[in-house]
């Protein structure tokens, strides 16, 4: 088992930035594939974010890019940077974590909110 711990999130306002953290403790560092971030809005699915894998490569959804940056604090833990938000960015955001064994075996964090106000 895995267990994230995410941190940032908050309440702020359009045109604002916000700032998501997430480690990972329990996975072996050659045995993770990917992290990143999901999000999910009340009434909607679950719907990816920004995810990196092991070897730095990077993808997000079209309607963050050139706001939001994902980037690799160290082997273990991926930030988010969120600029520009709009309120349609309101969501619970989860962080994510996949690993090489198991077949891929995922890994959620229990979520933080991001809420912004316009």
């Amino acid at each position: 088992q895995e267990r994230l711990q995410e941190s940032g999130g908050g309440l702020v306002q359009a045109g604002g930035s916000l700032r998501l953290s997430c480690s990972a403790s329990r996975t072996i560092v050659s045995d993770i594939d990917a992290m990143g971030w999901y999000r999910q809005a009340p009434t909607r699915q679950r719907e990816l974010v920004a995810l990196i894998t092991q070897g730095r490569t990077t993808n997000y959804a079209d309607s963050v890019k050139g706001r939001f940056t994902i980037s690799k604090d160290h082997a273990k833990k991926v930030s988010l940077q969120m600029n520009n938000l709009k309120p349609e960015d309101t969501a619970v955001y989860y962080c994510y974590l996949r690993r090489i064994s198991g077949s891929g075996s995922e890994y959620w964090g229990q979520g933080t909110q991001v809420t912004v106000s316009s």
